[in-house]
């Protein structure tokens, strides 16, 4: 469990360093082993599979990046990043509605999530702008 938790820390490191291929690999290393033992922590969990998404979101992997922000959700409802990721990726990708949904179970969990809200602001927008236009 040690070695594990010393695995995420690593990758929590590599991440804050910019050096994202290594942290990849070191939340694909906690996360599997995690999934073999079923004995971590299910917050660090879900925060790895968070981060490693967002190593595939800034890389512009957005399909890989939102199946690891749906594992997250899936771990812990309850954690408004993951959820407010996937919807930025749905917002960017026009699935307005979807990312309607995920920016406002954001504001749900936290109502003070300033980002959430101006996103579902500008969704909301750019959802009826689209309508207009008849797409």
């Amino acid at each position: 469990m040690e070695d594990s938790e010393l695995v995420l820390q690593k990758a929590h490191d590599e991440f804050n360093n910019k050096k994202y291929k290594r942290a990849e690999e070191l939340y694909t290393q906690f996360i599997e082993s995690c999934t073999k033992t079923r004995e971590c922590n299910a917050h660090n969990l879900a925060i790895a599979y968070n981060n490693r998404g967002q190593v595939k979101y800034l890389r512009v992997d957005f399909c890989e990046a939102m199946d690891d922000y749906t594992s997250a959700i899936q771990i812990n409802s309850q954690f408004e990043v993951p959820l407010y990721n996937r919807g930025l990726i749905r917002y960017r990708l026009g699935f307005f509605k979807e990312a309607e949904s995920d920016f406002r179970k954001t504001l749900e969990v936290n109502s003070d999530f300033k980002d959430a809200r101006e996103s579902l602001r500008r969704t909301l927008l750019d959802s009826e702008e689209k309508s207009n236009r008849g797409y």
